[in-house]
């Protein structure tokens, strides 16, 4: 029985990379910076989905963005319902993601986050909040992209380094 228990740990570890990506996500950028600025929630679920699709899923997902609406003060469950479809599209591709490679990964996210911004864009065009006059808010997606191999090898290093099973 304890060693069932002790399998599964680096829980601390998990949310601490969420809660991480939840502060860069609202840290202070400037008003031109601010549409460069990647989807750091998403790709910290997309990435704890490749790595440990039994333990993160459609619920974690969905309470990282939940966090991440309250966090925002945005339209409640936007980000909760636009995480949860990005877990689900990963835990469908997340066996053929682990074989592709950094750029093939990259392309991915791309539409990944992509399909992201593009449901919050559309939740609050009909909520009428949308305030983007175009779709330079996709250019996210593509920050993301071209970070994931940073963030990849950075949470795969400190999962390996605690041991989260």
């Amino acid at each position: 029985m304890a060693n069932k228990l002790s399998n599964h740990h680096g829980g601390w570890i998990i949310i601490g990379t969420f809660v991480l990506a939840a502060l860069f996500t609202v840290l202070p950028l400037p008003d031109w910076l601010e549409a460069y600025r990647p989807e750091w929630v998403a790709l910290v679920v997309i990435y704890w989905v490749m790595a440990l699709p039994d333990r993160i899923g459609l619920l974690a997902a969905w309470i990282a963005g939940f966090f991440i609406d309250v966090l925002e003060g945005s339209l409640l469950g936007l980000n909760a319902l636009a995480l949860a479809l990005v877990a689900y599209l990963a835990l469908s591709l997340y066996q053929r993601m682990r074989m592709f490679t950094a750029v093939q990964q990259s392309s991915t996210i791309l539409i990944l986050v992509g399909i992201h911004q593009l449901l919050s864009f559309w939740v609050l065009t009909a909520n009428s909040q949308n305030t983007a006059p175009n779709l330079i808010f996709m250019i996210s997606a593509l920050s993301s992209a071209i970070i994931w191999p940073f963030i990849f090898v950075a949470l795969r290093y400190i999962r390996r380094s605690f041991q989260v099973t």
